[in-house]
């Protein structure tokens, strides 16, 4: 069984049934909502939400569209997007990492005996901002990290201004992140991830 099949609020939310519309023809109709790990064919959609969160804020994007494709071939099960009708409107990805901290090869590479989660970018469309899809969309995400029996920590780098939400979702601040992107300096910030049998035992993964 894998990983994302033993977490009932990740599973993908497939078509409905079909229904009958007014003329008698069969129809589908897109879930409302639903939350599920993504797919290289998800790369554009991908890359276009956050290149407009933000080119405007810091001049580049944590992941340009080569490095969206190759993290969603390599490691597809470390990402989580949220869907309404089919529509992408928030997305996390994530790759393994093996040290503690996070250092440059960091931003490009995916090591498969890691047991840190590096989350690379968390980017909300533009439509969707100030409903609280961010924080929601984290908080499923690391429920999702604490089924996976290889995770041990979340880590991340963020710009100042964003340790606040980020200490919201629970993570705490390690200090100067020593990942530097042109002029742009990061925080670093961890979160602790809970191994797979105590979590099996405490909420049914």
């Amino acid at each position: 069984m894998s990983a994302l099949s033993a977490l009932p609020f990740l599973k993908p939310v497939h078509l409905r049934s079909p229904q009958s519309s007014p003329g008698g023809q069969r129809r589908h109709t897109l879930p409302a909502s639903e939350f599920r790990c993504l797919s290289p064919e998800d790369a554009i959609s991908v890359f276009e939400i956050e290149r407009e969160a933000f080119i405007s804020v810091s001049g580049d994007c944590p992941l340009h569209l080569d490095e969206i494709r190759h993290f969603l071939n390599l490691c597809p099960e470390l990402s989580l997007g949220w869907f309404e009708e089919g529509r992408l409107v928030a997305f996390i990805i994530g790759s393994l990492w093996d040290q503690d901290r996070l250092s440059q090869a960091a931003l490009t590479l995916h090591k498969p005996r890691g047991t840190v989660v590096h989350i690379h970018v968390l980017a909300v469309h533009r439509t969707f901002r100030q409903q609280g899809k961010g924080s929601i969309l984290m908080w499923r995400y690391l429920q999702y990290l604490r089924c996976l029996p290889f995770a041990r920590r979340a880590l991340l780098m963020c710009e100042d201004f964003l340790v606040p939400f980020y200490q919201k979702c629970g993570f705490e601040v390690l200090g100067p992140c020593e990942v530097t992107v042109g002029d742009l300096t990061f925080i670093e910030m961890q979160h602790p991830v809970r191994g797979h049998a105590f979590m099996r035992r405490n909420s049914g993964c």
